[in-house]
């Protein structure tokens, strides 16, 4: 939703400011509202510096740079708007500037999809996975989303082959529009269906070094307290049960018959470490190091799922 322009008697009261001092207004008055931070920004000074970047064509990072650049007094208004419609609207500010960040990297965003926040994206970008890629090898996103662990996963390694499938055709459309944007049309494949039913039937020709995933993993008690930013994303791809394991069982039911025989499972559990103990209790599992700990993302070697 773009906001209503400002009239232009509101736009001549404005007076060119820096990128610093916009960044300031737009943080207090973020600040004063009731919100909630997680889509790619962690902070009120942080979702400021998004708006204000985006406004001028900057990455976030490029605008932390450059903060003595000026906003002209149409570019202000817009910034203004965007922050209004964010406190009235709740909904994540990436779905309001259609746009979201990850690792670094642009990705076309809106309401047909979560707002891209993996930790997995973290292992890909550091190199941690490599010793699961061979060169040549392939890889498998289930609930791929918006497409950006895919497509963070074919920059990474770009002589790899990637799938990536979800349930939801308006998620695949935007992940169309992102692979589109990055030149990789070619290199992921986009497919439709419920996880693995998505693809062909396993054979020995056609497995994966490497399947990741960021499924529903919420809780049902959870998704009842979830803040309206949560709330405004689609239920499909936050909720997973009773003890947010539904989605998970069918995965590492079904992964073995897809995985080759050195290959591994990687999938994002979020805070549901408790359910999934609970829930696999004789699984040999590697805890992956992310940025929240070591208690989110898990890694669970072919061998040991047979």
């Amino acid at each position: 939703m773009d906001p209503e322009p400002q009239s232009p008697q509101q736009h001549s009261a404005l007076h060119p400011v820096s990128i610093e001092t916009c960044c300031q207004l737009i943080a207090k008055k973020l600040s004063l509202a009731d919100l909630f931070y997680g889509h790619g920004a962690i902070d009120a000074q942080s979702e400021a510096l998004w708006i204000v970047s985006k406004e001028l064509g900057l990455s976030p990072r490029s605008a932390l740079e450059q903060m003595h650049v000026q906003l002209n007094a149409t570019q202000q208004a817009h910034a203004l708007a965007i922050t209004t419609e964010r406190i009235r609207s709740r909904k994540p500010l990436a779905y309001l500037l259609e746009e979201a960040w990850l690792m670094g990297v642009p990705f076309d965003c809106n309401e047909q999809s979560i707002v891209p926040r993996s930790y997995i994206a973290e292992l890909i970008t550091a190199g941690d996975l490599e010793p699961w890629l061979p060169a040549d090898g392939k890889v498998l996103d289930l609930c791929t989303g918006n497409g950006s662990l895919a497509i963070l996963t074919a920059l990474k390694c770009p002589d790899i082959r990637v799938t990536a499938c979800d349930i939801s055709l308006p998620a695949l459309a935007l992940a169309s529009r992102n692979l589109k944007r990055h030149g990789f049309s070619e290199q992921i494949e986009l497919l439709h269906g419920d996880l693995f039913e998505a693809l062909p039937d396993p054979n020995e020709e056609e497995r994966f070094d490497l399947i990741i995933c960021n499924p529903p993993y919420v809780n049902d008690a959870s998704m009842q307290a979830l803040p309206a930013e949560y709330q405004a994303e689609p239920v499909i791809a936050l909720a997973g049960g009773s003890d947010g394991m539904n989605l998970i069982r069918r995965i590492i039911n079904t992964a073995p018959e897809y995985l080759n025989e050195r290959g591994a499972l990687l999938i994002e559990i979020g805070n549901e470490a408790e359910h999934f103990h609970l829930a696999f209790p004789q699984i040999p599992v590697i805890w992956m190091e992310v940025s929240a700990g070591n208690q989110q993302v898990i890694l669970i070697q072919a061998e040991d799922l047979r």
